[in-house]
């Protein structure tokens, strides 16, 4: 007895497409540091640092398996790069 495959939902990620924020072309090919850096602007990203953390996260999804081992782990140490720089800012009281 063949068991039938269900079709699994995949690649959601490569379906989503904003308008809103485009960091300049060839930015993920980058070294982490530079990748953190250019990201962090306020042009690329005016939701702050979060905003960069989400979008460098979200590029790292729509690679997937396309992406190689060595940019993604240059990838994920661009985001915590990002991530120690969110923590060290001083938070605004309200």
């Amino acid at each position: 007895m063949a068991k039938s495959r269900v079709p699994r939902k995949r690649r959601w990620a490569a379906r989503i497409k904003t308008e809103s924020t485009f960091p300049p072309p060839g930015t993920f090919t980058k070294p982490a540091a530079e990748v953190a850096r250019i990201m962090a602007r306020k042009r690329v990203s005016p939701g702050g640092i979060g905003s960069a953390i989400r979008m460098v996260q979200m590029f790292i999804n729509r690679g997937g398996r396309n992406l190689s081992p060595s940019r993604k782990k240059e990838l994920e140490k661009a985001k915590r790069i990002l991530q120690r720089r969110l923590h060290a800012e001083p938070h605004a009281v309200s």
